[in-house]
């Protein structure tokens, strides 16, 4: 392994700049924890780099680029997700529901009867795998969700009376 007190001059020389370095593409938080993982990785190697400060720089590099890419990705997949859920309420101007209703309606909710509800809609599990997932009966996951949604409709109902 490396030298403990190699390491730790390392992190005290180089940390600072490879912060800065990797906010390139990610936000501060983000940059700290790939510092932090690459010098975890820089700890488990049998012995350190010809040069360390370059390698320090294209890990990070590589890490931080890797992250950022995968934040894309993910932000992109989540939009495709929800542009492919809109239309789902979009059918008629009549059959729109209020977004923030529906979301205040959804957080009244049991917790059990929220995680069913979301699941099943956007996540898209069948009655068996949420059963499986939550560790209940396929009835029981059924009825949860059943009622969750009686229970939105009566909120949602009510909210649109109050505002006409």
């Amino acid at each position: 392994m490396v030298d403990y007190k190699l390491i730790v001059g390392w992190f005290e020389t180089h940390a600072v700049a490879l912060v800065l370095y990797a906010r390139q593409w990610l936000d501060s938080g983000e940059a700290e924890d790939v510092v932090h993982d690459v010098f975890v990785r820089l700890i488990a190697m049998q012995r350190p780099p010809h040069d360390t400060k370059a390698w320090l720089f294209r890990a990070v590099r590589n890490e931080a680029i890797s992250k950022s890419r995968s934040f894309w990705r993910r932000k992109r997949r989540e939009s495709n997700v929800s542009r492919d859920r809109r239309e789902w309420f979009e059918h008629r101007v009549e059959d729109l529901i209020d977004a923030n209703a529906a979301q205040a309606a959804l957080a009244t909710l049991s917790t059990e009867q929220r995680e069913v509800v979301v699941l099943r809609i956007w996540a898209e599990l069948s009655f068996q795998e949420i059963a499986d997932l939550v560790g209940v009966s396929v009835s029981t996951a059924f009825e949860r969700y059943k009622t969750a949604l009686g229970l939105m409709k009566s909120k949602l109902q009510r909210s649109d009376h109050a505002r006409r």
